[in-house]
Parts: C-alpha cells; sequence; structure tokens
C-alpha cells in the first residue's frame, strides 16, 4: 500500500466513524452514498446488490454469489454491475477495529453518459461478462472517493460537486483493470445490456410463474441464448435467481410480520408450503419459524447493553 494510499485510508476511517454512531448501514448527506459499520464478525445476511461500487476501508468481507466466493478487503473494491441476489459476512472487525465500508451507486445510463463523453471504445459484439467481480484499487480512484465523502463536511457543495466526483469514479473504473466488465451493461445491444432487462423483469415479478419464453423475448435473444448469457451474467439460471429472491423476500416478510409460513409461500409465488419450508431450510439453515425465532433472539442479544 502506497503512503498516499494510506493517507487517503485514515482519512476515510475517521470520516466513516464521524457519520456512523453505532453498527449498521448508515444513509449520508450524499443521496447515493451510504456507509456501513459492525463492531463484531456477522453471520450470513442476505439481500440484493444493486448496481454498486463497495470499498471496505477497514476489516474484511466475503460475498457469495451463488456458489461463487468473493473475498476483499482494504486494498480492493467490489462492483456490481446489475442487481444480484447475494450473501455477505463481515469476515475481519472487531470493537477495536470496526469493519468500515462505502457504497456508491450508480445506474447504467452513468456509465453510458461517461463512455459517451470520454469516446471510450466499446464493442458490442462482445459476450456476456459476469455482473460481480473485485479489482485492486488505485491511489487515483481512492482519491476521487475521499474527495466525494469528505464532501460531507461542506454539505452546501454536495448539490453542484458531488455528481461531477461521481462521474470521475465512474471513469476511474471503466478504466481498471476489469473496467471492460462494467462498460458492456451499459452498450444497447450488449449481451449484457440484454441480460440486464431480463433480471429487472425477475426482480419486478419474482411472485409471478417465470415464463422463459417471455424472458427471451424481453431480452432479444433465443431460450438457448437467454439461459446461456443469464448464467453468465448471474452465475445462476434465471429460475434459480427467481428463487433465491422469492425466498428472501419470504423472509423479510416473515421477520416484518406475524404472519403464517404457508400464506407468505403463498405471497412470494410457491404453489407447495411443504416445498417452500424445504427449499427455505436449504438456503438459511432452518425452517421458516425457528430461522425467525433466531434472528429476533440474535437481534435482540446485540441490543443489550455491554
Amino acid at each position: 500500500m502506497s503512503i498516499q494510499t494510506n493517507q487517503q485510508h485514515v482519512e476515510l476511517t475517521e470520516l466513516i466513524n464521524e457519520y456512523t454512531d453505532s453498527d449498521g448501514i448508515h444513509p449520508t448527506a450524499i443521496p447515493f452514498l451510504s456507509f456501513t459499520r459492525f463492531s463484531d464478525l456477522t453471520g450470513p445476511s442476505y439481500g440484493v446488490y444493486n448496481p454498486s461500487l463497495c470499498i471496505i476501508v477497514q476489516g474484511n468481507k466475503e460475498v457469495l454469489l451463488a456458489q461463487e466466493k468473493y473475498m476483499y478487503g482494504p486494498t480492493d473494491y467490489l462492483i456490481a454491475s446489475v442487481n444480484l441476489p447475494i450473501t455477505g459476512r463481515v469476515t475481519k472487525a472487531s470493537s477495536e477495529m470496526p469493519y468500515l465500508a462505502l457504497k456508491l451507486e450508480f445506474t447504467p445510463s452513468q456509465i453510458y453518459e461517461v463512455l459517451r463523453e470520454y469516446e471510450m471504445g466499446t464493442n458490442k459484439k462482445a459476450s456476456a461478462k459476469r455482473g460481480m467481480y473485485v479489482s485492486k484499487i488505485e491511489d487515483t480512484l481512492l482519491d476521487a472517493v475521499t474527495r466525494l465523502v469528505r464532501l460531507l463536511n461542506t454539505p452546501e457543495d454536495i448539490q453542484v460537486i458531488a455528481p461531477l466526483i461521481m462521474k470521475e469514479i465512474i471513469y476511474r473504473v471503466l478504466q481498471g483493470e476489469n473496467g471492460g466488465m462494467l462498460k458492456q451493461i451499459a452498450v444497447e445491444g450488449s449481451s449484457t445490456h440484454q441480460i440486464s432487462a431480463a433480471i429487472e423483469h425477475i426482480m419486478s415479478n419474482y411472485d409471478q410463474s417465470l415464463k422463459i419464453e417471455l424472458l427471451a423475448d424481453i431480452a432479444n435473444m433465443s431460450v438457448s441464448s437467454l439461459h446461456r448469457h443469464f448464467k453468465e451474467v448471474t452465475a445462476m439460471s434465471p429460475l434459480q435467481f427467481q428463487k433465491q429472491l422469492r425466498l428472501q423476500g419470504a423472509r423479510g416478510l416473515l421477520l416484518a410480520e406475524s404472519a403464517d409460513a404457508a400464506d407468505v409461500a403463498f405471497r412470494v409465488g410457491y404453489e407447495s408450503p411443504s416445498q417452500f419450508s424445504r427449499e427455505y431450510s436449504r438456503m438459511f439453515g432452518l425452517p421458516p419459524k425457528e430461522d425467525i425465532k433466531r434472528v429476533k433472539e440474535e437481534y435482540d442479544e446485540m441490543l443489550k447493553p455491554f
């Protein structure tokens, strides 16, 4: 780690500490920037990564996309270029040195704007790329991110300057070693761009029956091409993708409401409560009722005073 990189990490650590007074996810005055803080290792957490850049300034994290494992820390950054259901856990953290991270959300249109403005070459015929990757962070990228976070100390500057720095950050990522993987999401007609349309349809209709022919029409592909490219981008089939969304959605409902598991199963699209229970247990380690009890007990334990 260079002297410059180390100084930027120190400054980012101080800034995130200043704006996070407790464990959890913290939105900021910059709409597309959020901070995460954890003072201990975490068990598996489930969610959907939307298109974003994630940087850890202290600690380490492991992310699972289907069966693929992505491990990263302060010398790396993680990119999700499309919506992806993942499992994550913090693997290095303590009360003395908590896990500290930031997340910057972006859209394909922002990527396209940078590609067009700076005339960065793209290839519509390039094969679909995985929608997630980890790269080593460069000083220039970390410098831009530090300047963006520093704007929190001058909130009157955020509206004008934050979008400009975000454009620079996207430019730096596109210029990075895996920038070509991110370019494809913004190139209309590329297989990655077409698959992103199919992903959005599943995201919006995960509780409905999955019609592969309709999905292929939305992606403007044959059924066989859809299956091949979808797996290249997401590491899973459309049906597996939908199943993860359904189970995550069901768990959220069970945690938020005093609902019956069978009722929730129907609400997220299952026709068989027994199949729902089996697949829920396979993903979360316990049947619905026992899993929710465990999660609530863990949460109550976390809230106890030291």
